[in-house]
């Protein structure tokens, strides 16, 4: 088949591709996804309505506590925690820690919006709570495990400055201090220290727990980030991170590592809580879970080595839980302090990581610098299209040379109309003569694809992009361009959600939203500005690919449509300033040249 038909049929079979990704979003994806919504609905309403009366001979499905003051009280005398990042309880009933607020994160923009919950006490849907305790199952009296009625001996409330101290007593001859301290950040710092008053020496092993019961149907569905469990697990220097998403964690019920210190837990897009043992500690650890009556129980546990505790000795272990927000800053502190492997790592930077991390980091230099994310954005864009200025002026060059040549190749296609081969072979030693490469004008498209992947996974992944304004309208650069078409940009007081069927789809894709056009716009442009396919069909194809792709769009983070629009913007100053000099047509000059001759 000849090249130009092998050209011609990739960029239809890219045009209807693109289609059809529109169509399966607004006719597949969004219907299935509101189906989902109102199944899981109704199930937890089922769940809710036969929970006390189950069949007769089974097991009664959980009721829920629905008031978290309930859900607070069930667990018995609470130590309340307040920092200036976190607040919250943990309970006496187990020493869990399972009532947490990150107070410098709101759930939404709205003035009155609640502090994201991270943890939950147990009686209520989806708890998710961190737990401590020993191993010793013939240990006379017992060790204390999720249950342990503990007493507070030392402190009242848990803050950076007071720390709490609990004791057990088994009641055969050992004793069990807990001493838990928190820092001005996420860490939590729990030491155990066990006496051993039985005459006989005592072999215990310390266990930590993470545990969510029930998973939140909103998690885990992004394929383009990672949410369930995670952990780093190696020795000597040799760590690995491994990732298993909520989704696929069912399938895989149980799975266990061997490392020496390390660390592991549940992530979610922004928050993580990751048990810490002490990296010189060797421990086995696993991701497990547990089916229930109406839900599963999703854990990360941690096991270290047995110590044998000999008569009038004691112990003491420690280990630390990291329950916050996934800041890069926060996240890089703790790993230097604590040496902890690829703690930074708990963002999921991608399998570019190599450019999505340090793209942020330039981001977050700029953002110190302009103040605003949106500038600082648009100064990555700079700098990018500076690093790659040198490819893309040799590449513009060669478009600009192309364009001049379409008249002769206008010419070639009449002069052998049903002769490919000779048509081709003549383009070839055009090109050769005129010193031209066809090719060399996709090269700064698709060392762009890269980064504008890299971008779109900063701002999906990084906190710090969250609920970030640019100006006017856009208050989240890490959530879509709210604005759409179907309301006048706002002049309507009509919600174009509401409508039946259809409104997602108009909030969504077909919002033509004001970034979303200009974006548009920028493409449209920019392709104007390339050398024109020598096929009708082909420049028929490139005509309506803007507008497709500015359906596409729509639905991206405002961040990226400005981080694409506005590298759009410098693409089309650099062509215009080489096809000036080169004395090339191009759109703007005949667009100006309109006005004069006016």
């Amino acid at each position: 088949m000849p090249p130009q038909n092998n050209s011609k049929n990739t960029i239809i079979f890219m045009v209807i591709a693109g289609l059809m990704l529109l169509a399966y979003s607004f006719f597949v994806m969004q219907p299935q996804a509101e189906r989902q919504r109102a199944e899981r609905a109704a199930a937890e309403q089922q769940a809710a309505a036969t929970a006390a009366s189950g069949p007769s001979g089974a097991a009664a499905a959980p009721v829920f506590v629905e008031d978290r003051q309930a859900a607070r009280a069930q667990a018995g005398p609470r130590v309340a925690i307040r920092t200036d990042t976190v607040s919250g309880s943990l309970s006496l009933r187990g020493a869990r820690i399972d009532d947490l607020f990150l107070t410098r994160y709101k759930e939404t923009l709205a003035p009155n919006s609640p502090s994201v919950e991270l943890f939950r006490p147990e009686g209520m849907r989806h708890g998710y709570q961190a737990l401590f305790g020993w191993d010793g199952p013939n240990v006379r009296g017992g060790v204390p495990g999720k249950d342990t009625p503990w007493q507070l001996t030392q402190g009242t409330e848990l803050t950076p400055t007071t720390p709490i101290t609990l004791t057990w007593d088994n009641g055969a001859g050992l004793r069990f201090t807990r001493r838990i301290a928190i820092d001005d950040q996420y860490l939590f710092t729990v030491t155990d220290t066990v006496a051993n008053f039985s005459g006989q020496p005592v072999q215990i092993a310390p266990w930590g727990r993470v545990e969510r019961r029930g998973i939140p149907g909103d998690l885990g569905r992004n394929q383009i980030l990672h949410e369930g469990g995670i952990g780093t697990f190696g020795s000597e220097g040799d760590y690995a991170t491994q990732q298993l998403k909520y989704q696929a964690w069912a399938k895989k019920p149980s799975q266990s590592f061997a490392s020496t210190g390390g660390w592991m837990g549940m992530t979610d897009k922004y928050w993580l809580a990751a048990m810490i043992p002490a990296q010189d500690e060797k421990i086995d650890a696993g991701f497990f879970v547990t089916e229930q009556a109406n839900y599963e129980t999703h854990a990360v546990l941690m096991r270290g080595e047995a110590h044998t505790i000999a008569p009038n000795a004691q112990i003491s272990e420690t280990t630390r839980l990291f329950a916050g927000a996934k800041r890069n800053e926060i996240l890089a502190g703790y790993e230097k302090s604590l040496d902890l492997p690829r703690f930074i790592y708990a963002i999921d930077w991608g399998f570019l990581f190599f450019l999505t991390r340090p793209m942020f980091l330039v981001v977050e230099f700029f953002f110190g610098v302009l103040g605003n994310f949106g500038l600082a954005i648009l100064a990555l864009t700079l700098v990018v299209r500076l690093i790659m200025f040198p490819l893309a002026n040799k590449s513009y060059e060669s478009m600009s040379r192309m364009r001049t040549l379409a008249p002769k190749l206008e010419e070639l296609k009449k002069k052998y109309p049903d002769d490919p081969a000779s048509q081709q072979k003549e383009m070839m030693a055009l090109y050769q003569k005129e010193k031209i490469n066809p090719l060399a004008g996709c090269l700064p498209l698709l060392i762009q694809i890269p980064f504008f992947y890299a971008v779109y996974k900063m701002l999906t992944v990084t906190i710090e992009m969250r609920h970030q304004p640019f100006f006017g309208w856009i208050r989240d650069l890490s959530a879509a361009d709210p604005s759409t078409i179907w309301n006048l940009y706002g002049l309507i007081p009509w919600d174009p959600s509401t409508v039946p069927v259809i409104g997602t789809f108009l909030t969504t894709n077909a919002s033509l939203s004001v970034l979303a056009i200009v974006y548009g716009l920028t493409m449209w442009l920019q392709m104007a500005m390339s050398p024109p396919a020598t096929d009708p069909m082909q420049r028929r194809i490139f005509q309506f690919m803007p507008v497709v792709f500015t359906f596409i769009m729509a639905t991206f983070p405002a961040g990226l449509l400005i981080y694409w629009a506005w590298s759009n913007v410098l693409t089309i100053f650099q062509q215009y300033i080489i096809m000036h000099r080169l004395k090339t047509e191009n759109p703007i000059d005949t667009f100006f040249a309109r006005f004069k001759k006016a």
